[in-house]
C-alpha cells in the first residue's frame, strides 16, 4: 500500500489479504452494514454523511470489498459466493456477529440478497440504497458487459479517473478529501472491478435462481437520471415481488448525498417496525 495512505478504520486478514472495515456507533445498538456499488472507490468516505447520523441510533460498519478503498487489490474471484463469504468472513474475524441489516448501494443489491440467501439468520432485514435486482440486469447482454469493461480500461489507460469518479461529499475534512483523490488514483477500475464485471451476469443468474430474499426490505429509489436501462422500473417490480416499501427520491444515484437526513428518519422507523 502506498506509504501517503492511512486508514481510518482496521484492517483485517482474510485468506491471506487485507480488508477494510471502519465501525462507529455504540457497541449493542443494532448493526448496519453499508455495502457500495460497482466501482466506488473509497466508500469509507463515500458513506460518511450517512454513517454519521446513523451512528447515533445504529451500530454502523462499512466493509471495503478488495479493490475497494483501502482494501488489497489483486485479481481476486468475483463470483457472488465468495464475495458474500469473504465479507461475512472479515466480519467475523473482527470480532462482529449478526443479525446484520444490509444497507447496499447499487449493484452491490446483488450481494445483500445473495447473502440473505447463503446466510438467512444472519440477516434481520435490507435497505436498499438505489439498489440492483436480478431484475435490473435482465436485458443486459454479454455485448454490454464488455463495452463496459473496454469502458473501464480505457478510462485507466487515459487517466479519467476524475471525470469518471468525481469527489462529491461536502461533509469530508481536507485530510479525507486527499486520502479520497489517492485512492481514486489507485483504485479507479482495477482488476478487480474488472472481474465483477466480468461475473456480473452469471452473479445475477445465481441469485435470480435462488429465489428472492425471505426478510423485510426497505427500499430508496433515485429518479432514475443517472441510470441505464430500466433500473427504476425493476426497483417498483421488485418491491411489488417483495412487499416490500419503496421510497422515491428526487434525486441521483448516490440518494446519501442528497437524502441522509430523509434516509436516517425511514430507517429508524423501518427498525422500529421490525418483528424481532
Amino acid at each position: 500500500m502506498n506509504t501517503t495512505l492511512k486508514c481510518n478504520g482496521e484492517l483485517v486478514n482474510v485468506d491471506g489479504h487485507n480488508i477494510h472495515i471502519y465501525r462507529t456507533g455504540n457497541i449493542g445498538t443494532p448493526k448496519i452494514v453499508l455495502m457500495s456499488g460497482s466501482g466506488t472507490v473509497a466508500p469509507v468516505y463515500d458513506f460518511k454523511i450517512l454513517y454519521e447520523k446513523l451512528s447515533k441510533n445504529f451500530r454502523v460498519i462499512v466493509i471495503e470489498k478488495f479493490g475497494y478503498g483501502y482494501s488489497d487489490i489483486f485479481d481476486s474471484p468475483a463470483d457472488i459466493d465468495t464475495i458474500v463469504s469473504t465479507q461475512r468472513k472479515a466480519l467475523e474475524a473482527m470480532g462482529e456477529n449478526g443479525p446484520y441489516i444490509l444497507l447496499p448501494h447499487s449493484m452491490s443489491g446483488i450481494e445483500a440478497l445473495r447473502w440473505a440467501q447463503m446466510y438467512p439468520d444472519n440477516v434481520m432485514a435490507i435497505i436498499g440504497n438505489d439498489m440492483s435486482t436480478p431484475l435490473t440486469y435482465s436485458a443486459w447482454t454479454d455485448e454490454m458487459v464488455e463495452k463496459r469493461i473496454r469502458l473501464m480500461k480505457f478510462a485507466t489507460k487515459y487517466k479519467l479517473q476524475g471525470l469518471l469518479c468525481p469527489l462529491n461529499n461536502p461533509c469530508l475534512t481536507k485530510f479525507e478529501i486527499k486520502q479520497h483523490k489517492l485512492l481514486r488514483k489507485r483504485n479507479a477500475f482495477n482488476i478487480c472491478c474488472i472481474n465483477e464485471s466480468k461475473e456480473i451476469l452469471s452473479n445475477v443468474r445465481i441469485v435470480e435462481k435462488a429465489g428472492y430474499a425471505k426478510c423485510p426490505v426497505l427500499l430508496f429509489a433515485s429518479n432514475g437520471k443517472q441510470t441505464k436501462g430500466h433500473w427504476s422500473d425493476a426497483q417498483k417490480e421488485f418491491a411489488s415481488i417483495q412487499n416490500a416499501k419503496l421510497i422515491s427520491y428526487d434525486c441521483g444515484h448516490y440518494i446519501h448525498h442528497y437524502k441522509s437526513n430523509e434516509m436516517c428518519e425511514e430507517i429508524i422507523r423501518f427498525y422500529n417496525s421490525l418483528d424481532r
